[in-house]
């Protein structure tokens, strides 16, 4: 995981004064500051801040275990769970990015409870020319109010991040779940979802994540699975199983593309028992071996 210091460090040579000073950070860059002559390498990594990135040009992001192909202009909104790294395709490289911990917004709400910043989201919306133009006109403001006096531009810039949230989730239509009022299925589907995710990323051999069936999950949350599936179901039309399977398969493949752990390790690590066990499960679902994976890429 790439820290916010050695984002600094490595783009800048510098990293600026009183970083973690417990109030947050918060900064704003053009795409030139960061990818000119003498840039360096984009990594594909986990970074330990936010991160939301307006792309003026043809693309590539490779952004967990899929690749998104940008034609012209996008927006797109990073959180410290899922690796990611940009491949330009053409020379025009233009646009605006800003980066914050979430600190920066302690006592304004939780950033990832914002559908953008969701691991099961793929959170890179196109542009139109006239969007293109309204969310430059946000970045304008954002670097204005850095560079101003004000004493509470801080507050300011909040504001302005929360309008590229929502300038981003009104380009799209409410799902199913946000338009049901708050029952009981969402709540529990909430904690158990929140429960699931907590166990990622896997960042070390050594970690292990701790549940992996619906019948864990329900003790853990101290409801009868039956009820557990019932809700889950209801709230987003998938089973239990179904989700558990899906993010297990997202984290088997970002570990099987992007470290060099064998697959006894990542088996480990994922909560199988045996490696055998994590070769069976991966064939089932992908058609192919945990190795052959490995081989494609």
């Amino acid at each position: 995981m790439q820290s916010l210091e050695e984002f600094y460090q490595s783009k800048f040579d510098r990293v600026p004064e009183n970083i973690r000073n417990g109030v947050g950070h918060f900064n704003v860059f053009t795409i030139d500051e960061y990818i000119g002559k003498n840039a360096k390498p984009l990594v594909y990594s986990r970074k330990d801040y936010f991160k939301i990135t307006l792309i003026v040009g043809r693309n590539r992001i490779h952004y967990a275990d899929k690749v998104i192909d940008i034609q012209k202009q996008a927006i797109f909104f990073t959180n410290p769970q899922i690796p990611y790294k940009f491949e330009w395709i053409d020379g025009q490289k233009a646009g605006f990015f800003c980066v914050f911990t979430p600190s920066f917004f302690h006592h304004f709400g939780n950033l990832n409870d914002y559908e953008v910043f969701k691991p099961d989201v793929i959170p890179v919306f196109e542009l139109t020319d006239e969007q293109l133009e309204n969310i430059k006109q946000v970045y304008t403001k954002m670097q204005t109010e850095l560079a101003s006096d004000y004493a509470h531009k801080y507050d300011l810039l909040r504001n302005l991040v929360f309008e590229l949230l929502h300038y981003a989730l009104k380009m799209k239509p409410t799902s199913k779940a946000e338009k049901q009022q708050a029952n009981a299925s969402q709540r529990i589907t909430h904690l158990f979802l929140e429960l699931l995710e907590r166990q990622f990323p896997i960042e070390d051999a050594r970690q292990r994540i701790n549940f992996r069936s619906p019948s864990e999950f329900a003790g853990q949350l101290s409801v009868h699975v039956n009820h557990l599936n019932r809700a889950v179901k209801e709230i987003t039309e998938k089973t239990t199983s179904e989700i558990i399977t899906e993010r297990l398969l997202q984290e088997a493949k970002i570990l099987l593309r992007h470290t060099e752990w064998n697959v006894a390790e990542i088996a480990y690590s994922l909560g199988f028992k045996e490696a055998t066990h994590f070769n069976n499960f991966f064939k089932k679902n992908m058609q192919m071996t945990p190795m052959r994976f490995r081989e494609m890429e």
